[in-house]
Formats: C-alpha cells, sequence, structure tokens
C-alpha cells in the first residue's frame, strides 16, 4: 500500500478565507484538502495522514486551541499552523507551548505563510520517520522473553555474565545463551548499542528504574 502524499489540512469557517488560501497553496505546488470545522477534519482525517494542518483560531464549536490539543493527544499528532485575523501575544505564546509551528496573522506576507508550511511539513517527515522507528524498535524488544528481558536489564547496567549468573539464579552458560539470542533479536552487536536502541525505542527510563533496586 502506497504512502499517502504529504497534504496541507486547512481548517477555517471563513468559506473566503478558504477559498483563497487553497488558491495560493495549489498554485505553489501543495497538495491541499479544506474542511469549514474542527469537528469536520477530525471526522474526515485518516490516521494514516501525513502533512501538517492550517487552522484559524475562533472558529465556532471546537476552536483552533482545542483542535491543536486534540492532535497533540493523538497518534498522529501533525504540526500545526496558526492563521488567525485575532493574533495577541498571549495567545500565541500558548500556541507555541503547546507545540504550534508558528502563529500568523492572515494579513502576513504569502512568503512567510509558505516558509512556515514548508517547515511544518519538513517536521513531520522527520517526526514520522522517528515514530516509525521507534515502533519497529519496539517490535524487536517486544520479541525478547522474559529471562532474555531480565538478561538484558542487568547487561545494560555493565554486569558480567558471572555476576548476571549470580543475580539471576542460573548458570553462567545460560547467560551466555540468553545474551546472544537477544542481541541476535535486537540486532546489536554491543552494550553500547544496547542502550542506544532502548533509547530510541522510549524503553531506557524502564531500565533506569529497575537500576535503582
Amino acid at each position: 500500500m502506497s504512502e499517502p502524499a504529504p497534504t496541507v489540512f486547512v481548517v477555517d469557517d471563513d468559506l473566503s478565507v478558504l477559498s483563497s488560501v487553497k488558491r495560493l497553496l495549489r498554485a505553489s505546488g501543495f497538495a491541499v484538502e479544506c474542511f469549514t470545522s474542527a469537528a469536520e477534519f477530525l471526522a474526515q482525517r485518516s490516521p494514516q495522514a501525513k502533512g501538517c494542518v492550517v487552522a484559524d483560531l475562533r472558529m465556532p464549536g471546537m476552536d483552533g486551541m482545542a483542535l491543536q490539543a486534540a492532535l497533540a493527544r493523538s497518534d498522529n499528532p501533525l504540526p500545526f499552523v496558526f492563521l488567525s485575523g485575532h493574533g495577541d501575544v498571549p495567545t500565541s505564546v500558548k500556541a507555541m507551548r503547546g507545540g504550534a509551528e508558528d502563529f500568523l496573522v492572515k494579513t502576513a506576507p504569502k512568503k512567510e505563510l509558505l516558509a512556515t508550511i514548508e517547515r511544518a511539513l519538513a517536521r513531520n517527515a522527520r517526526e514520522d520517520a522517528e515514530r516509525t522507528r521507534r515502533k519497529e524498535l519496539q517490535s524487536r524488544f517486544g520479541k525478547l522473553t522474559p529471562r532474555e528481558r531480565d538478561v538484558l536489564a542487568h547487561v545494560m547496567r555493565g554486569r558480567l555474565n558471572k555476576q548476571i549468573a549470580a543475580d539471576l539464579g542460573i548458570d553462567e552458560r545460560s547467560v551466555k545463551r540468553h545474551r546472544t539470542s537477544l542481541m541476535t533479536k535486537l540486532r546489536a552487536t554491543s552494550v553500547a548499542e544496547l542502550v542506544l536502541l532502548a533509547v530510541e525505542a522510549g524503553l531506557r527510563d524502564q531500565d533506569d528504574g529497575a537500576d535503582a533496586g
């Protein structure tokens, strides 16, 4: 199945704004989809969607801030760009703290809007690659047996095979066997690489917690 093309999703209840932004973006070579409300966008958005969202701040029903928060909680948090006629410093600061790529007023130069969208799309490509990598690594770790996980936790703390055997109450030969198996499953060649893989997979904090005992 082919990957969905990066798309700029424009959300604004003002039809004239939707039309003008759509024309600008399409003339600049972007794929564009338009929605007149946040609810409409969320209802039709594909979980595999790639691209970014350009949305108004004030809209009936769910406003731009609420839409930004909803996307941030999802499994596919597309980069968010505010394009509003009601900009103020506290609101823009709140939007940026919420992870928005930028907060622009609707009178902003076209070049500024296009440059912001380019950054948002590049960010989405980067973050999507990171999520894909993390899921792939988590899948590798998920294939470890409970005993291999025990051995892995000790290996990552720098314990020697003899020490691991004593800690787990098994013989050293079994430790070596489990260690070889887990290294193969994780496709790692060193302890340093194991640690890096755990960090990429988002699992390192759990191992640190186990080390506190």
